[in-house]
């Protein structure tokens, strides 16, 4: 049997910190790495081994410049594994290392409702009708599992924890790996739009907020250890990963106060997303809309 549950745990509080100072942070050679854009449109894929039970994809989708996790514990019997983030246009793909692979997925998951691409969770259900969907239900969203501040999402004998980090929209959350001794090391965050490497999602729509941000950023993901591994849910300058450290250092949004990020953020006079208008409504109900054309 697979053990993949959901339990709840207590998070620390959002609260507004000062700019860090440089004293506390990585060495300088702790520098993003960055992709080989020449073999990593679309279907590359990077591993990463930093615990004995996990297995590690990073997944690209080149239209809307979105990654896609592949996360499985593979010392379980069952070998069940999770997807986060996963793009409707990619769905077949990223069954297929699913296949090749011998996982069994349990859990394709979103850190909020996207605006630039269709969610293929709903697609993926109707091709592994096992699999459970989830959100946070703060995003008012459709999902199989609508998860609150603090719950962990085990599969296998790892699991991860959802810290809440709305700003980019109301429902935004990071999910974190483990911390114990048959968990990854270093953690990882799989930020979503909240942090991305040098930068962060835009909000000025669905119910975005940068001080709710820059709040849920500085409690929520720049207390984790220095050390931890940032995955975001986007990369448009072909980074793949990044650090706290570096991201409490070297992000030229993040590591300003308070009124000079609220400042930035009001006048980035970004476009219209072209995909909104799509993608939102079809992203609340799972992916479905777009999954039942698509079937």
């Amino acid at each position: 049997m697979i053990r993949a549950c959901l339990w709840r745990a207590p998070l620390p509080t959002l609260r507004s910190q000062p700019p860090p100072s440089s004293s506390s942070f990585l060495p300088p050679h702790y520098l993003p790495r960055r992709r080989n854009s020449s073999r990593f449109l679309g279907s590359a894929m990077v591993s990463i081994s930093p615990s004995s039970h996990l297995l590690f994809r990073q997944l690209f989708e080149k239209d809307s410049s979105t990654y896609t996790y592949l996360l499985a514990d593979v010392t379980h019997p069952d070998k069940p594994a999770v997807l986060i983030d996963p793009v409707d246009k990619t769905v077949d793909r990223d069954l297929s290392v699913v296949r090749e692979l011998g996982l069994k997925l349990v859990y394709a998951m979103n850190t909020h409702v996207h605006a630039d691409h269709v969610t293929g969770t709903g697609l993926i259900k109707t091709k592994v009708p096992d699999v459970k969907s989830v959100i946070s239900r703060a995003s008012g969203a459709k999902a199989d599992v609508l998860i609150e501040p603090g719950d962990k999402i085990a599969f296998g004998d790892l699991f991860l924890e959802a810290r809440p980090t709305p700003g980019h929209t109301l429902g935004c959350v990071t999910y974190v790996t483990g911390d114990g001794p048959a968990q990854p090391y270093p953690r990882m965050a799989f930020t979503g739009d909240a942090v991305l490497i040098r930068g962060c999602g835009r909000t000025d729509f669905q119910g975005g907020s940068s001080e709710q941000l820059y709040e849920s950023v500085h409690s929520q993901i720049f207390t984790l250890p220095k050390e931890t591994l940032i995955y975001p849910a986007h990369d448009y300058k072909g980074f793949t990963v990044s650090t706290v450290g570096e991201e409490m250092l070297y992000n030229p949004r993040l590591t300003k106060d308070m009124d000079k990020f609220k400042d930035i953020m009001a006048n980035l006079n970004l476009p219209y997303p072209k995909m909104i208008d799509v993608a939102v409504p079809s992203n609340m109900v799972c992916g479905f809309q777009d999954a039942t054309s698509k079937a």
